[in-house]
């Protein structure tokens, strides 16, 4: 018992040691790439994406949506992906590394944002970045990467509950993270206040807020902390950055998982989207909910807890 206790703890400090080196290195590069992409042009309109790569001259690979077997998960970046076979169309099997090449081949984010979240994900599975694989799904372990309060995910809870006690719940509840919640897409949608009803900003954190306050209150086991808090935000402004917040591209995106002919990364800088120009995005859009601060999420815990009480009451 020991000598598994100290491997453990061996093993926990080396994590925690190379992922300071890590860190300590690619921030310092993330920001000459920053640096380097305000110092450059950026890639012409349609000449984004180079000659023999997917994506090239508008055209992707064709789609086809996941079969019974396939693997999906609550990321419409990712499933698509695996839609228009540029990852496995399985899903499965899926390297670290290929994925941080492909993401950033197919999305134009820089090299330390493809690093970084890929690299987090494997640590957070216990995994090695260099050399294990994953499924799409892995990533759905609940409070790892997938959280509560998804802007097009239904809540994952359902799993916690009988089976008898899942009829009375939402019909867009699913614990199926890899299922599209149209109900919630369509709402997105609807939701731009912008130019051709295009996303800002603003609505971003106004989806963000209602859909937290959703959650809480109808979520029993509803948690979200920090991270998760800082994902939910970040998932949300790739809609802004990458695809502009148009909802013409969003449509097909969110609603089947596809990306349309002519569409590309609407970030078309040559070292792509750094990690600090998308917290440019991300952070205001965080700081943006409201109901983190004026008292209404906290009120929607208390009232799912005072309902809560007063149906135990009634049952003595």
């Amino acid at each position: 018992m020991a000598i598994v206790a100290l491997k453990r703890l061996s093993t926990g400090l080396a994590s925690g040691l190379g992922g300071i080196l890590v860190n300590g290195v690619l921030f310092p590069i993330d920001f000459f790439l920053f640096l380097f992409n305000l110092l450059t042009p950026d890639h012409k309109a349609g000449r984004l994406i180079p000659e023999g790569h997917p994506g090239f001259g508008g055209k992707w690979p064709e789609y086809s949506p996941p079969q019974e077997g396939d693997s999906r998960c609550s990321c419409p970046a990712l499933n698509a992906m695996a839609n228009h076979g540029i990852l496995p169309r399985s899903g499965r099997n899926i390297t670290f590394r290929d994925l941080s090449r492909l993401v950033q081949e197919t999305y134009n984010f820089a090299p330390t944002f493809c690093f970084f979240v890929p690299n987090y994900a494997a640590n957070m599975l216990n995994r090695s970045y260099w050399k294990d694989s994953f499924d799409l799904s892995d990533i759905d372990a609940h409070n790892c990467i997938e959280h509560d309060a998804s802007l097009v995910r239904a809540y994952p809870f359902l799993l916690t509950l009988p089976f008898f006690a899942r009829a009375c719940v939402d019909a867009e509840e699913d614990p199926d993270q890899g299922k599209i919640a149209h109900a919630l897409v369509e709402r997105v949608l609807a939701a731009g206040t912008g130019k051709n009803g295009n996303l800002t900003k603003k609505d971003l954190s106004r989806l963000l807020g209602q859909r937290r306050v959703e959650a809480k209150r109808n979520n029993p086991k509803f948690s979200l902390a920090f991270i998760h808090r800082i994902f939910g935000a970040s998932n949300a402004s790739t809609l802004l950055t990458i695809f502009g917040g148009r909802i013409e591209d969003l449509r097909p995106f969110l609603r089947e998982e596809r990306l349309p002919d002519g569409w590309e990364p609407r970030v078309r800088h040559r070292m792509g989207l750094t990690m600090l120009e998308f917290n440019l995005t991300v952070t205001p859009v965080e700081l943006g909910i409201k109901e983190e601060v004026d008292g209404e999420l906290q009120a929607a815990g208390r009232e799912r807890y005072s309902q809560s009480v007063a149906e135990g009451k009634k049952k003595a």
